[in-house]
């Protein structure tokens, strides 16, 4: 599928008048037009002027038949640009946009299109090619038009698209395929930066092409690709597959870790169906998280993904714990400030978060940061969800930026990325 709209034939239409070189046949005074200086063979000469001649009574059949008289008579470069320039004229008269090609790569190929002109002419024959799915005459034309330094915010996605006809959709974690497809993201990322650079909006489709292209070629910039594609469409669809692919690509997270993945999707309304809320739950239950266990099956139910048994085996004995927990939290935020160390301090203010009580639960992570014996990232990282979810955007933001290393490092990367949709 197309993801640009293509250079069409008005935009060709543009390169009537002085754009083509006058024929080589004219008076010498038109001699001084731009374009380069012909030496155009004697009967190739006589056949342009009778296709000329065709074009000025608009008859385009006589047209062309001279021009293919021309051709057969054509000896140099000289000639084969000359009858080109006839041709593109023609073809824009007629609006025939197979003739349009077959100038266009006639003039490029004779090695004499004027320097001006060479990089719209690649474009447009680029662009054609890639319709014809002649994919690698759209690559040389694209990397033509490139080198010569015209409009890459135009000319990348063609490039794109290009390469990825040429990688196909089957296979594509093999070679060459794969090689095409990593060139492809190549051309299409400089096609994305190119347009901003431009001022102009990326199609946010640009970043689901990149997501599929790379997941189908099994290339590790499928990630950065997923933040891209969340960047530019902060839904809570996009921000599943950026966690589900970092969930994949970790496999050896702790259920701790874990916690603090899915706590995002809850977050960004990224829980989808039935395995999302249990596997949530789940993660909950075996930390500890009694309050969080009940809410996010609640949350489950009420929105109908869940039925009154899914869920159900972690459900009732969090249900269960609930009233007796909550009644020691008192003395357990009691017995954290005269600790000597912060991991009391850390584990009533789990349960705080997980009960909802984002105040609270902050306030127990900073004394927890404040005596130390604890695991700084993960307390910063839980400092930073209470904050978010607190709505405290500025001190997630720095808590979050405090995490140091391993997959905790990048699971605070996964929240500031959702942050950042949020003008953090």
């Amino acid at each position: 599928m197309r993801f640009i709209t293509p250079v069409s034939l008005a935009l060709a239409l543009a390169l009537t008048g002085g754009a083509v070189s006058a024929p080589a046949f004219a008076a010498k005074k038109e001699e001084k037009k731009a374009g380069p200086k012909l030496n155009v063979s004697p009967d190739v000469i006589k056949s342009l002027q009778t296709a000329q001649q065709a074009i000025d009574k608009q008859d385009f059949a006589a047209a062309k038949a001279a021009l293919a008289d021309a051709d057969s008579k054509a000896k140099s470069n000289d000639d084969k640009y000359q009858i080109g320039a006839i041709k593109l004229n023609l073809s824009i008269t007629s609006k025939d946009s197979a003739l349009q090609t077959e100038a266009l790569n006639q003039m490029l190929d004779s090695g004499l299109t004027p320097p001006e002109q060479a990089g719209q002419f690649n474009a447009v024959a680029a662009d054609q090619a890639l319709q014809a799915k002649n994919y690698d005459v759209a690559i040389q034309r694209s990397e033509a038009a490139l080198a010569a330094g015209y409009k890459p915010e135009s000319v990348n996605p063609t490039l794109a698209q290009a390469y990825f006809g040429k990688a196909g959709t089957t296979n594509t974690s093999a070679e060459p395929a794969r090689g095409y497809t990593v060139k492809g993201l190549a051309a299409l990322k400089a096609a994305a930066d190119a347009m901003k650079a431009a001022g102009q909006q990326v199609p946010p489709q640009w970043y689901q092409i990149g997501v599929s292209r790379a997941e189908a070629a099994k290339l590790p910039d499928v990630t950065e690709w997923s933040k891209m594609a969340y960047q530019a469409n902060p839904s809570g669809e996009n921000l599943r597959t950026l966690v589900r692919l970092f969930q994949r690509a970790n496999p050896t997270i702790s259920n701790r870790e874990n916690l603090d993945v899915l706590r995002l999707l809850g977050a960004s309304d990224g829980l989808v169906i039935a395995a999302d809320f249990t596997e949530y739950a789940e993660m909950a239950s075996k930390t500890g998280i009694y309050g969080e266990v009940k809410s996010v099956i609640d949350k489950g139910r009420s929105k109908g993904v869940l039925n009154a048994s899914q869920g159900a085996d972690v459900y009732q004995p969090a249900v269960a714990r609930i009233a007796g927990d909550k009644s020691s939290l008192g003395s357990a935020e009691a017995d954290a400030r005269k600790a000597a160390n912060g991991k009391i301090a850390a584990a009533t203010a789990d349960a705080y978060l997980g009960y909802g009580d984002y105040a609270k639960a902050a306030s127990m992570f900073e004394l927890a940061k404040q005596k130390g014996g604890v695991d700084a990232d993960e307390v910063n990282t839980r400092l930073g969800i209470a904050k978010t979810l607190g709505g405290d955007l500025a001190g997630a933001k720095a808590a979050f930026s405090a995490v140091q290393g391993g997959a905790r490092k990048q699971i605070a990367g996964l929240w500031l990325a959702y942050l950042g949709t949020k003008g953090a």
